[in-house]
């Protein structure tokens, strides 16, 4: 595990589930190299679970606040967490909770 690499715990809010947001996360980290899961919460909101350089996660952070097109992003908020071996390779979608 490389000592630059981060990981960040995301929260989007808005009209964020049930228009293929978790899909579009998905495409972003793909895109970007980052490494983690999205999933929905019962509140509303989605949780993204972010490894990457912090470049890396200042871009995703950039692409979860557009969103896809259907959604309606209000906020982004994030906080620092620690990297998970197990979510440090590949990017996911993982149970609802």
């Amino acid at each position: 595990m490389s000592a630059e690499l981060l990981a960040k715990r995301f929260f989007v809010s808005g009209f964020v589930q049930g228009v293929g947001y978790r899909y579009f996360a998905v495409r972003a980290a793909n895109q970007l190299g980052v490494s983690g899961y999205v999933r929905n919460l019962r509140d509303g909101r989605v949780e993204v679970y972010a490894v990457g350089r912090p470049d890396q996660l200042s871009a995703f952070k950039a692409e979860l606040g557009k969103g896809p097109f259907v959604a309606s992003v209000e906020q982004v908020s994030e906080d620092s967490a620690e990297v998970i071996a197990a979510y440090s390779h590949g990017f996911s979608i993982e149970r609802s909770v």
